[in-house]
């Protein structure tokens, strides 16, 4: 899309609204994109019409037959060449989301431009798995691309969810509708752009912007739509769920998460305390797979509470490109007002109000921030324990034992994520294995883009990332033979 073709709105450019076939088309209504700090507008967006949905699932599936018999080299050199473009222009698009989502540029940089790459490179290193073949008995078994794909993708990571739907689908041969969030879309738009630098074919993947409700029901229900992927609420998956049944869909569901870190009492508290808070306050809170939860050893609640406020003390919160920000603003005032209304709760009985609150320094007035807050003594059963924040919100629950914080962690209808601290590593594993989640960080360990991602319970099923991820879009076929 050459620059010529941008128009403009309030003095921001006006993107159109749908890529159908390899070429961008427009739409009837438009949407604003705002400023996470300012409220200033940073983008505007056409929204697609449902017949656009229907018009972009029509051309992902002409472009299926061919694109799955494409050779493997071909499709591989197509993802080296986006890797390389996603890592050339990975600026812009931590600008982007610095503005859209709100993420303070140092993290913008590392994981919302550095970790959509990773998930290329990790697709690029399991890429053979799609040609290979086993042998059982007299059958030889294949994996072959299971079609059209629906890509629905939240605000909190826009392109790295993207990425993490797109690269494997790609990869195995599928054909892919996008549907990017509402409230971070414009790094579709790159996305698109290096795609066609990259010498994807017409077709193979298309894009709609607009209404999570309205397109979704489109894509999901569409009889020629194989699979849909989708990340997001555990509301709004149940309902796709429900849509896709009637058409007997595959479906990959990355849903919400209220997970615990549990700390043990032989716990390393000099690195477990930075860790914890970094983990909860992990995309300002605005994360899946945040560690919300922090489960204590009675002896150690003092020490810990005094840490944990100390060390809350220290973040900064302010503009996401402000160099000296570590923490900035929920993505909407809608999100902020949300995450309020919870902390609310907490202040009126659900615990002790430890550090943040609903005040806000007035200089942080324009945009919608949300300090760090802490509450201690929250009961397992409280509502600020049990639903999903989605902001810098963290509850510490107290335990006698290692067997009750295992009850504590696993009193959850999520099962997404989960940490376990100790000094003894087998003691932490077998802690860990307790945990009814779909991944565990030992002491504080560095998230693994290669590793399978998803979890357990309300937080969904399949798996993202790697090999698994890959083979979600792989269904087995057996040619049997005479012996």
């Amino acid at each position: 899309m050459s620059a010529e073709t941008i128009e403009q709105i309030d003095g921001v450019d006006l993107r159109p609204a749908a890529y159908i076939d390899g070429t961008w088309h427009h739409g009837d209504d438009t949407t604003t994109v705002t400023d996470s700090a300012t409220g200033a507008p940073v983008g505007s967006i056409e929204m697609a019409s449902q017949q656009q949905a229907v018009a972009a699932v029509q051309a992902a599936e002409l472009a299926f037959e061919q694109w799955s018999q494409t050779p493997l080299s071909e499709r591989r050199s197509i993802l080296e060449k986006l890797t390389a473009g996603l890592r050339a222009r990975s600026g812009d698009i931590a600008t982007t989301t610095a503005a859209e989502v709100g993420s303070v540029m140092s993290f913008a940089e590392r994981v919302q431009a550095g970790l959509p790459v990773r998930v290329l490179d990790s697709t690029l290193d399991v890429i053979d798995e799609v040609d290979r073949e086993e042998v059982i008995g007299t059958s030889r078994v294949l994996g072959r691309p299971v079609g059209v794909v629906a890509a629905i993708t939240p605000w909190n990571y826009p392109l790295y969810q993207a990425m993490g739907k797109i690269a494997p689908a790609l990869a195995a041969g599928c054909t892919v509708v996008l549907k990017p969030p509402q409230l971070a879309p414009l790094t579709a738009y790159d996305l698109v752009d290096e795609l066609e630098k990259a010498g994807l074919p017409p077709g193979v993947l298309n894009v709609v912007q607009g209404s999570g409700r309205a397109l979704g029901e489109v894509l999901c229900d569409h009889p020629s739509v194989d699979m849909v992927s989708f990340t997001g609420s555990t509301g709004a998956g149940s309902t796709i769920a429900a849509t896709a049944a009637r058409t007997v869909k595959k479906v990959a569901l990355e849903l919400g998460g209220k997970s615990a870190n549990v700390l043990l009492d032989d716990a390393d508290l000099d690195k477990a305390i930075p860790s914890a808070v970094r983990y909860f306050l992990m995309n300002n809170g605005q994360t899946c797979a945040a560690l919300t939860r922090l489960v204590v050893p009675r002896r150690l609640k003092a020490e810990v509470e005094e840490r944990i406020v100390a060390e809350v003390g220290t973040q900064v919160v302010g503009d996401p490109r402000d160099p000296a920000a570590t923490v900035g603003p929920m993505v909407s005032d809608a999100q902020r007002r949300s995450v309020e209304g919870y902390i609310s709760r907490g202040i009126s009985g659900e615990g002790r109000l430890l550090v943040g609150g609903l005040d806000v320094p007035e200089h942080l007035a324009g945009g919608h921030y949300v300090m760090p807050t802490v509450f201690g003594d929250v009961d397992p059963s409280a509502v600020i324990a049990q639903e999903e924040i989605f902001g810098p919100v963290l509850v510490i629950h107290t335990v006698d034992d290692d067997d009750a914080a295992v009850a504590v962690a696993n009193d959850s209808p999520y099962g997404l994520s989960g940490g376990v601290w100790s000094r003894d590593r087998d003691r932490a594993v077998s802690v860990a294995r307790r945990l009814r989640t779909g991944q565990v960080a030992i002491n504080g360990a560095s998230f693994n883009a290669a590793a399978p991602f998803g979890g357990f319970k309300q937080s969904g099923y399949g798996r993202e990332l790697g090999r698994h991820g890959l083979h979600e879009y792989l269904g087995p076929q057996s040619l049997q033979f005479h012996e």
